[in-house]
Formats: C-alpha cells, sequence, structure tokens
C-alpha cells in the first residue's frame, strides 16, 4: 500500500470509527461487536504507525470516545478518564513490559492484574463522605452527569464507610449488568415488541442513560471500583484498592499481584478459561504497572496511560461441520435457511444451528453442506457463522439452493426486486399458521384476550384453527378443551374460563377496518399504514378492489406497499377467508366521525423510546381519537415529541430542531386537557 492509498483507507477508516462511535457511545445502539470495531481501529493506528504524517487532531486515534449526550448536563473530569491500549497475546504483553522496563529503567516491575469488567465506566465524586456526582466517561474529559440514576444503584454507598472521610475522594468504576438481570430485560423487552440488547454492556450503558432514574432503578445494576482518581496517596495502587474497600467501595475479589509476564500470562489464560463462571461478563484482564510514582514516570499518550494494558480475550469461537442447511418460513413467509451443524460448546453454552439469515448470505459466505465451519456468538450471545474452512473441503460438499417452492405448503415462492428475503405468499401455509394466528389474536390486532400461544397450538393440534376466520367459528366444546386442566379442583373454572375466552373473541368483532387490516398480517403494512388505508377506503370491499395504481395514490403509501396489499387481496384463498370473517360478523368498515373533543386537531406527533401506561399502538390510536396526527418521522412540522424510555434518535434529532420533547406524564395530561392555549 503505497501513501496514497494509505491515505484514502485512513480517511475511510476514520469516518466508519467515527459513525459506530456515535452509535455505540451516543445512541447505545452498536451495530457491529467489539472485535469487528477493535479491528478497524487497528487498522488504523497500522497505517498511521506507518505513515506519521496522516495523523489528523480529529483522528479516532486521539481521543478516548465520542461527545457526551445533549440530554445530560456535561461534567468535565478532574483528570482524563483515559481508555486503555489492547494486548492480544503473551508477545504484546511482553511487549508492553518491556516498554515499561526501558522507560523506567529497570526490570524490578511489580504488577497488578484485574478483571476486566464488561459494562461502562463512571467516576463518582465524595465530598467530606457523601456522594455528591456521578458521570460517565464520555470523550474522556467531558462526561454525562448520571447522579440521579447513579443514586439507584444499590452497591454504591451515598454516604463512605468512614467517620473521618476526607475533602474530596473520586472513585472511578465499571458499572455492569449481571447475566440474570440482563436475560430478565431482553425477556421483558422481546414481550412488549422492543428491540433487544446485544450484550450486558450495552444493556448497563442504557440503563445509566435513562431519562428518568424510576427506570433506571428497575433495573439491577451493580458496580466494581478499580481507581483512586483522588484524594489520599498511596505508594501503590494495591495499597489504593484496599484504601477503598474500607470505605466501603465494592472491589473485585479476582486480583492478584505478579512480577512477571509469564505470571500475568497464566492469571489471563486462567480467567479466560473461567470466564463463564462468574455472574457478570468480562472480556479481557486488565494489567497494571503497581507503583503509582513509575505510574507517574511512565505517564500517557493522548489516548492511554502507558502503565496499563488491557488483554483482551479473542471473540469465542470453535470449529464444527454442517449436517445440513435447512429452510424455515415465518409468519410474513419469509424463508430462511439455517445452518445445523454438530454441537459444540461456546461462550459457556451448547449450540447446534444458526441462521444463514438469506440466501445472499449464503454466497457471499460460500457456507456447504458439509463444510467445516468457524462457529462463534456475535456480541457473545447470538449464535453465528463466521466462515467456512476452505482448506478442509473434500470435494464432497453441496452448495445450498434456495427452494423455489415453499418446503412446507409446497406453493410457489417469490423475491421481489431489490430485496433479499425469498418468500412464500400462501397464507394458509401451515409453517406460517401458527404466528399469523398468534399474531391476529394479538393486542395489537384484534385483541382476544386470553388466545395465547399454547391455546392457540393446542387448537392447531386438534384440528379447529386453520386460518384466522377459524376463531370466530369455535365452538364452546373447542374452548372448554383448552381451558380445561387435568387437576379436578380446577375443573369447575373451566366453564367460566371458556365463557370468558367467548367473550373475548367476540368482543374482537368491533374493533374495527384498521385493526382488521394491521391483523391479516399484510407483507409491510403495520398499524400506521393500516389506519392510513382504512381512513382513505372506509371499507373492505374498496380496499380489496382498490388497483395498485389507486393504492399508490395514498399519501404515505409506496409502490413496495401498495404492491403487497394489491398481491395480497389478488390471492383466492385470501379472499376466502375474508369472506369467512365477514360472515361470522366481524365489522368491515372503518366508522367515521370523532368520538372525542378534537382537542389535538392539527397537532403532529412523534413517538420514541417505550412509554410505560401504553404500547406505540395504544399511544397512537389515542393520538388520533382526539384528531392528531401520529408520525413516523421528526421534521420541523412536528409540535411534540413524546419520550419514553430509551429514546432513539429521533430525541437527539428533536433537541437539535429545539422541538418541544415531553414525556410520558406531560402526554397524558395532553390526552386529558389538550394543549394550554
Amino acid at each position: 500500500m503505497d501513501r496514497q492509498q494509505a491515505a484514502r483507507r485512513a480517511e475511510e477508516l476514520r469516518e466508519q470509527i467515527r459513525y459506530h462511535n456515535y452509535r455505540y457511545y451516543v445512541l447505545d445502539q452498536p451495530e457491529i461487536s467489539d472485535s469487528e470495531y477493535d479491528g478497524l481501529l487497528r487498522e488504523l493506528e497500522n497505517i498511521e504507525s506507518a505513515y506519521p504524517d496522516l495523523v489528523t487532531p480529529d483522528s479516532p486515534t486521539q481521543r478516548v470516545g465520542a461527545p457526551p449526550s445533549e440530554a445530560f448536563k456535561p461534567v468535565r473530569h478532574a483528570s482524563k478518564m483515559l481508555s486503555l491500549a489492547n494486548a492480544m497475546s503473551e508477545d504484546e504483553l511482553n511487549e508492553f513490559l518491556g516498554r515499561v522496563q526501558r522507560e523506567l529503567g529497570t526490570a524490578g516491575v511489580e504488577l497488578v492484574c484485574e478483571l476486566k469488567i464488561d459494562g461502562t465506566a463512571v467516576a463518582l465524586t465524595y465530598e467530606n463522605g457523601r456522594f455528591v456526582r456521578g458521570a460517565t466517561r464520555g470523550d474522556g474529559e467531558v462526561g454525562e452527569d448520571v447522579t440521579s440514576n447513579l443514586r439507584t444503584v444499590r452497591s454504591i454507598p451515598l454516604r463512605l464507610r468512614t467517620d473521618d472521610p476526607p475533602p474530596l475522594v473520586e472513585a472511578r468504576g465499571e458499572v455492569y449488568l449481571p447475566k440474570a438481570e440482563f436475560d430478565r430485560i431482553n425477556n421483558e423487552r422481546e414481550e412488549r415488541g422492543l428491540a433487544l440488547f446485544a450484550n450486558p454492556r450495552n444493556a448497563a450503558a442504557g440503563s445509566l442513560r435513562q431519562l428518568d432514574p424510576a427506570i433506571t432503578a428497575k433495573r439491577v445494576l451493580n458496580i466494581f471500583f478499580y481507581q483512586l482518581g483522588a484524594g489520599p496517596e498511596y505508594a501503590t495502587h494495591w495499597e489504593a484498592l484496599e484504601y477503598m474497600k474500607e470505605l466501603g467501595l465494592r472491589v473485585s475479589k479476582h486480583v492478584a499481584k505478579v512480577g512477571s509476564v509469564g505470571e500475568a500470562y497464566e492469571f489471563c489464560m486462567s480467567w479466560q478459561d473461567r470466564r463463564h463462571e462468574l455472574p457478570f461478563e468480562i472480556d479481557g484482564v486488565v494489567v497494571k504497572v503497581n507503583s503509582i510514582a513509575q505510574q507517574r514516570r511512565l505517564g500517557a499518550t493522548a489516548k492511554a496511560p502507558r502503565w496499563a494494558v488491557a488483554y483482551k480475550f479473542p471473540p469465542e469461537q470453535a470449529t464444527s461441520i454442517v449436517r445440513d442447511i435447512i429452510v424455515s418460513v415465518g409468519r410474513t413467509g419469509a424463508l430462511t435457511p439455517v445452518a445445523y451443524f454438530d454441537p459444540v460448546t461456546v461462550a459457556g453454552s451448547t449450540i447446534a444451528r444458526a441462521t444463514l439469515h438469506n440466501e445472499d448470505e449464503v454466497r457471499r459466505k460460500d457456507v456447504r453442506i458439509g463444510d467445516t465451519i468457524i462457529v462463534q456468538k456475535a456480541g457473545d450471545v447470538i449464535p453465528e457463522v463466521v466462515a467456512p474452512v476452505v482448506t478442509k473441503r473434500t470435494g464432497k460438499e453441496r452448495v445450498f439452493v434456495m427452494p423455489s417452492r415453499c418446503p412446507v405448503c409446497h406453493a410457489a415462492v417469490q423475491r421481489e426486486p431489490g430485496e433479499a428475503v425469498t418468500r412464500c405468499v400462501n397464507v394458509a401455509c401451515p409453517a406460517q399458521r401458527f404466528r399469523r394466528l398468534g399474531h391476529f389474536a394479538s393486542r395489537g390486532g384484534m385483541d382476544i384476550e386470553g388466545m395465547g400461544e399454547e391455546r392457540i397450538s393446542e387448537l392447531i393440534q386438534r384440528g379447529r384453527l386453520n386460518d384466522v376466520s377459524d376463531f370466530y367459528h369455535l365452538t364452546r366444546d373447542d374452548l372448554l378443551a383448552v381451558t380445561t386442566t387435568a387437576e379436578p379442583e380446577k375443573r369447575t373454572s373451566a366453564g367460566k374460563g371458556a365463557d370468558k375466552l367467548a367473550a373475548a373473541i367476540e368482543a374482537s368483532k368491533h374493533r374495527g377496518l384498521a385493526r382488521l387490516v394491521y391483523a391479516l398480517g399484510i407483507q409491510h403494512v403495520g398499524s400506521t399504514v393500516a389506519e392510513t388505508l382504512s381512513q382513505e377506503f372506509g371499507s373492505m370491499d374498496r380496499l380489496m378492489s382498490a388497483s395498485k395504481e389507486e393504492l399508490e395514490a395514498v399519501e404515505g403509501i409506496g409502490p413496495a406497499i401498495a404492491e403487497s396489499v394489491a398481491a395480497f387481496f389478488g390471492e383466492k384463498r385470501n379472499r376466502e377467508v375474508i369472506q369467512r370473517l365477514r360472515e361470522a360478523g366481524v365489522r368491515m368498515e372503518e366508522e367515521r366521525g370523532p368520538v372525542l373533543p378534537q382537542t389535538l386537531a392539527g397537532k403532529t406527533f412523534v413517538l420514541t423510546g417505550a412509554l410505560e401506561r401504553f404500547t406505540r399502538e395504544e399511544a397512537s390510536e389515542e393520538i388520533k381519537k382526539r384528531g392528531g396526527k401520529p408520525s413516523s418521522s421528526v421534521s420541523k412540522k412536528t409540535d411534540y415529541v413524546v419520550a419514553g424510555t430509551e429514546p432513539g434518535s429521533k430525541y437527539n434529532k428533536a433537541k437539535q430542531l429545539g422541538l418541544n420533547v415531553i414525556g410520558e406524564d406531560e402526554f397524558v395530561r395532553l390526552l386529558e386537557r389538550g394543549p394550554e392555549e
């Protein structure tokens, strides 16, 4: 690579790293794994090392992270909170210690090894023993004031455990989310239809940046303190750790003093093998010079201290053999190839399959049946096929071919131009049936209370549910069969359960056209599009007879949506299902005219984050009932941005535009009283 090529590549890398810094530090929504990010940064560091004149003042190698969010008050740190240089092998640990020994002019350097907790760094300030301020690392010089949220972390003392506190103590630590709590939160988010956190670190960062401390308090965060940033001076880092313990600050017990790289590497290898025994995530070991005087002599670069290094564990990987690639069919008919391989243990659990996402991804990775493959867990969570080991091919491997017909119902499949997903469009496909029936009965759909997954599954097995119209042809005996338990003492309540379920089915007939259109599960048709279509056409008959051109003429309906809707209603089986729904008494028209005072008429709302008292659909419905307009994008024409927990990029854009951002309480007040004149 000559200098000109290096300059181009360096600028490309800077742009990518800046983008991923923003996704990670500001939005708490990373798009790539840590190992991929580290790879980008190390490539840029190598280029700048080879061509020092290409280093720019704003290069990601010259700073720690991204700017703090505007949602929190900025806090300037008393001294820089630097990141750490990485070591990936014993040789790189040796290089680190060699540099330290040369700088100090002595071979006698004692080291301290500590687990590198996979969380988010914070600095806590205590004045006269009282906790007064807590801030995130931010860009290393200026962080975000998260004092109120840190106060909710039970392991953080609000007062130090000493009768004679120093005037000032700054303790730096890592806030993290235990594995069990991470699983609980992700299960809850999945039930609410929210995006899952990629890993516990991402979840800890998101929890600390809640606008409402009550939300943070619901998440059982914890902390380990690892550095005394300000306060009484000690001769060694080890003594400072012991002092923090005396103050009641939580310090990890998994710490060791060592006298050589060999001992340090042995500590690293021990915990690389045992990391899954811990109730929290670690991604490496931090190796520090113990002597504070030596630390000061060594100093720091613009980015990292010269007296410490982070030994990073490699992403856990294993090799296995692909025994088959089987296509699964989802609710919307999406055909997804899944690799099934010999069971292997990765990141502490056994995995035997991983999605290959779509036909293009299979071709890009060139994964074949019979291949030896490298597998890992993306973010240590999601099973992923990294690549085939091409050198182990025997010539007997088979290339995967996406089927031209649905593997379950044998209907023709189609792949739209510009899309990566191949779909089965047969609404009666058995593989889609279960998920489609669940979607139809869900709260956002026809809201059949009590018709959960277990009951739907049992009714399918009994041959009583084939398509969504069958909900309205279930008999009382059918409902008794799924509400009766095997326990004699509970059988007397089965009749009441069946009656309650029958009432819920009857009530669902009157949800209206918009809810029905959404509940049908048409590709690209969410609740907002369903509302738009129902308002425009007013009845199922008019909507079903609309041409693609007529659909596309509706504001907010693009070519992809128009084609999907036209194709759905053009399918004979789908029209037969709708006729059965009509015969069962399901309402096929949209009610016209306001029911509530139109206090929000002419006002445009954008919802971001999760609300405590409403689902996204319910909040939008309340706005529309009062004449307001829910929108999916923020612009200068937006009147209100309603920010729930974990608001995303819409919140940031609203702040940039100076729009009216309100919380859930103010939103409820608007619904009740309307805007103040």
